[in-house]
């Protein structure tokens, strides 16, 4: 057996802090090729990321998972208690970055495919992506794998993603879509002057307090049956200004918008506009947008292939998970286009944190839930 544990480990202390590869693709490659796996690093703009396939291409049913190997750097190492890249076990915790998002949860569908197509060979094939892009700006991470299938015809007929998804018991909730996220970047442009003759000035922070007053005044909306409520944050307000008997000249703002199946980053960003618009002819100030959008809702509605995954999760941990669109977002947003997809994995407590850590229990859990979703998906 293809202990899900031990691969953690050696993933762990791969340094893959994005871009860096760190070995860690390499690693599964090889792992994968003596499995049988067919394997094909897509590597695009620096990224290196890689592809499996177990049976043959295009065949009728091919279950995908997807994930990845990089990992958000350390912050102060002297904070860890543990060495963040020696996956040290303490108390039955493997200590180390990535070993909850997401080295722990790559290892599992790693041991698990293994393991099922040497078994109990699956009338189908069995296809793993896995990228080292998804902390960064995903633009050739899982995308460029995307694009490689598409272009050399290879397709999964459903995928799951093995991102954290719980948020404090193993089993509770897996993601069956996300809400948009979009970043908004406001620069206010007014007239310099002495803050004693505010007459002689036009003052670009009165104007954006009152068009970030605007924005904020009411709720987006009230949710969906899917979705919970959109939400907008301001996350940043500066003038850069040193002085204070000055008005300054130019200000910037930036507000974060988590969206749900009501908008779309388009509809956001006209809305943003007309506001800013109006403020501009109240004021006179002039105020530019830029408008970045991270990805868009998405939702895989209820179904066959949700049910399935629950019915694996309940059965290996006595907990049916609820099916949540919560969190930020995921390559889910990416794999979407492609086929339908769901998210499970483990408890994300600690992910990103100083101290990341995976109880090694948790580690073999998940692996049975991918090994019994794999045997009940071919049944």
């Amino acid at each position: 057996m293809t202990d899900p544990a031990v691969l953690t480990a050696k993933l762990i202390r791969c340094a893959s802090v994005t871009p860096s590869e760190g070995g860690a693709l390499h690693l599964l490659q090889g792992v994968l090729q003596e499995a049988g796996f067919t394997c094909q690093r897509v590597d695009r703009g620096g990224i290196a990321n890689l592809f499996a396939r177990w049976g043959a291409k295009g065949a009728n049913k091919s279950f995908g998972f997807n994930g990845h190997t990089d990992v958000v750097p350390v912050g102060d190492a002297a904070a860890w208690t543990h060495d963040p890249f020696g996956a040290e076990i303490v108390d039955g915790w493997m200590y180390g970055r990535g070993a909850t998002d997401m080295k722990s949860g790559v290892a599992a569908f790693v041991a698990a495919a293994i393991d099922f197509v040497r078994d109990t060979p699956p009338d189908g094939s069995v296809i793993l992506t896995i990228t080292g892009d998804e902390e960064g700006e995903g633009k050739d991470g899982t995308l460029a794998l995307l694009d490689w299938m598409a272009a050399n015809g290879e397709r999964m007929t459903h995928c799951l993603v093995g991102e954290p998804t719980c948020p404090d018991e193993m089993g509770e909730m897996m993601k069956i879509g996300r809400r948009g996220s979009m970043t908004a970047f406001f620069t206010a442009t007014g007239v310099q002057g002495h803050s004693a003759y505010p007459h002689r000035a036009r003052n670009p922070l009165t104007a954006l307090v009152r068009l970030l007053a605007r924005l904020e005044e009411k709720p987006l909306d009230a949710g969906t049956p899917h979705f919970d409520p959109s939400t907008l944050a301001i996350t940043t307000v500066d003038c850069g200004n040193p002085a204070n008997n000055v008005i300054p000249a130019r200000a910037t703002a930036t507000v974060n918008i988590r969206f749900n199946d009501l908008h779309s980053g388009a509809s956001l960003s006209d809305w943003l506009c007309r506001e800013a618009r109006a403020v501009e002819a109240e004021t006179g100030v002039q105020i530019a947008l830029r408008a970045s959008i991270s990805g868009e809702s998405f939702l895989t509605p209820p179904g066959e292939f949700s049910a399935l995954i629950a019915k694996a999760v309940q059965a290996e941990t006595g907990r049916t998970p609820t099916a949540s669109t919560s969190g930020g977002t995921s390559d889910a947003r990416f794999v979407k286009h492609h086929c339908p997809v769901v998210e499970f994995g483990l408890v994300g407590k600690t992910m990103h944190q100083v101290d990341e850590r995976v109880p090694v229990a948790q580690i073999h859990q998940l692996k049975a839930i991918y090994s019994r979703i794999l045997r009940d998906y071919f049944a």
